[in-house]
């Protein structure tokens, strides 16, 4: 498929101005020659900005104001649209002129909730103390590890369950990538496994698309990003719209307490792959692109892999397939966001309608999707949407992956009963609550799902079954808290990350999560405020971050007065 036409409004910065000068900075030389080499023959379209931004930061550890420069040369932009998209996404260091670069080594600690319980305070102040000026000590949002809290990144490489001394012995010793997990699927062991099987039967025409559309739409099976959107009503509704359409695959799971998608990515990719396929080939698809956090370069690693194998070993005519790397930004998550970070641009979620079936990447009509919702097609039609529906519980139908952190023994991803309740899934699946620790609140679904108390553990958890106590189950997200942790501090937390990955482009969010936090902070909190600036957020704001970043407050709010002082409910 030829691609899509970008937009070509590009500013020639080697154009010469009335007095003969350059218009806008002058390029330096010997940054221009190294830009061209980082980019070697790859294409200078303007949607592979943050691709090439990557390079530059990879190789050099920031971005300085000459490589900006000669990148907005080299692709023929102005260097305020360099700028304003460098300057956007956290995982990009802009170096302005007469700034001093960061240090060449940077040690990143997670500081969200499940790390925060973790002690994860403490190891930043030592770190900080004993790693010295030649390494950065930097505070990060959730890095997706939440069962191995607290979490330290060394570079590209990760000390679970961190202590001073094993971040020094990573950083000591050279530690710089992670190495790949031994029992990953490969190619050959998933076609050993049957795998692939139903996609040759669908281009062999054994079954049809319609088939599948139906089969799915008799299923229980909805997006399991967080929106839950039916899947088989989404693929019709694709179908239904002009071609050519894209896909846009969302692994960019930045929710606090979220992990199953690279769980999934790392120990079986090509299960994804197939259904990623199979979606293509049902709804006449030519071009996919997956997106992948910048905090998982293990899972662009083995995608990568897995995406190679396929094209060589296969003999399929394969769509064409794109892996995209995110670069910090949480908002990205939302579809809307990260089909304009696919574009080049900054994160910033779009008005609707349109709706991204209708007028998504590159103006086209575009399925999108998260990676889990694709890992589950095979086995649904595989197997039968009877088989699917049985496994749930409490009157509910389906399978969760449930990403569970705190203060349980066994926590990790666990693959449970929808419907399944807090009790169970701990009694059950997570070992018991820790030695010493008593069961006391949950984050059902992540920083934005908002916070019960064990009075309400038993509510089955899936969709739809939430909302009436002002929460929602989002991806499965699960923060088990105990009487030795506070639902006002974890509220807190929640509400800092909310303010740090606030896109800013509406003044409810921006504003009102900023405002929050300074009210939270100072410890007797103002309750009619907050709940003011709760309703306002809810109800202006523009996405999903700021209409759910109100959620852990009024959880507070409502189900623990007793940390605020109060006796019972405002």
């Amino acid at each position: 498929m030829s691609q899509p036409e970008h937009n070509s409004n590009a500013v020639d910065n080697r154009k010469q101005g009335r007095r003969g000068k350059p218009k806008g900075r002058v390029v330096d030389l010997n940054a221009l020659l190294e830009v061209q080499s980082l980019l070697g023959d790859a294409s200078r379209e303007r949607d592979l900005l943050i691709e090439h931004l990557h390079k530059i930061q990879d190789k050099f550890h920031h971005l300085s104001a000459a490589h900006l420069a000669a990148l907005a040369h080299e692709m023929r932009l102005s260097m305020t649209e360099v700028y304003e998209v460098a300057s956007f996404y956290h995982h990009f260091d802009v170096v302005r002129e007469g700034e001093t670069a960061p240090a060449a080594l940077t040690v990143r600690v997670c500081e969200s909730v499940s790390c925060e319980m973790a002690g994860c305070e403490d190891l930043i102040a030592a770190l900080e103390a004993g790693l010295g000026d030649a390494i950065r000590v930097q505070r990060v949002p959730c890095v997706g590890r939440c069962d191995k809290a607290p979490v330290a990144v060394v570079d590209q490489y990760t000390v679970d369950i961190a202590t001073v001394e094993s971040v020094t012995r990573a950083v000591d010793a050279g530690h710089r990538e992670q190495p790949l997990p031994a029992d990953s699927v490969d190619y050959d062991g998933y076609r050993a496994n049957g795998g692939y099987q139903l996609y040759e039967r669908l281009l062999a025409s054994d079954i049809g698309a319609d088939a599948i559309v139906e089969a799915l739409e008799g299923t229980q099976l909805r997006g399991l990003g967080g929106a839950g959107f039916p899947v088989g009503r989404k693929w019709r509704i694709l179908r239904d719209q002009p071609a050519p359409r894209l896909c846009a695959i969302n692994i960019d799971e930045g929710e606090p307490g979220t992990f199953k998608d690279r769980y999934y990515m790392l120990s079986d990719p090509h299960r994804f792959l197939e259904g990623m396929l199979i979606a293509a080939q049902v709804i006449d698809i030519d071009s996919c692109y997956i997106y992948i956090r910048d905090e998982y370069p293990s899972v662009i690693r083995i995608l990568e892999q897995a995406v190679d194998d396929l094209q060589r070993h296969s003999g399929y005519d394969l769509p064409h397939i794109e892996i995209r790397r995110g670069a910090g930004a949480y908002i990205c998550g939302e579809e809307s966001a990260m089909i304009e970070s696919i574009e080049g641009k900054r994160g910033m979620p779009r008005l609707r309608p349109p709706y991204v079936a209708q007028l998504g990447l590159f103006g086209r009509p575009t399925l999108e999707h998260n990676c889990e919702t694709l890992f589950w097609i095979r086995d649904v039609i595989e197997k039968g949407s009877d088989w699917f529906d049985s496994q749930g519980r409490n009157g509910r139908k389906g399978l969760r992956s449930f990403s569970v952190s705190g203060r349980v023994n066994k926590p990790g991803v666990h693959l449970a009963p929808a419907g399944i309740t807090i009790r169970e899934l701990i009694a059950e699946y997570c070992g018991g609550m820790l030695d010493g620790h008593r069961f006391y609140g949950y984050f059902p679904g992540g920083a934005s799902g908002g916070i019960l108390p064990a009075s309400l553990g038993d509510i089955p958890l899936d969709f739809d079954t939430l909302q009436e106590y002002g929460c929602f189950i989002g991806s499965a997200a699960v923060v088990v808290l105990s009487d030795q942790d506070s639902a006002k501090q974890a509220a807190l937390n929640s509400l800092r990350f909310f303010a740090h990955e606030s896109c800013g482009q509406c003044t409810p969010c921006r504003v009102g999560c900023e405002k929050a936090v300074s009210i939270m902070e100072t410890g007797s909190w103002d309750i009619d405020q907050l709940n003011d600036l709760s309703t306002v957020m809810i109800d202006a704001s523009i996405c999903g971050l700021g209409q759910a970043a109100p959620n852990p407050i009024l959880s507070v709010i409502k189900y623990f007065p007793h940390e605020l002082g109060i006796e019972e409910n405002q």
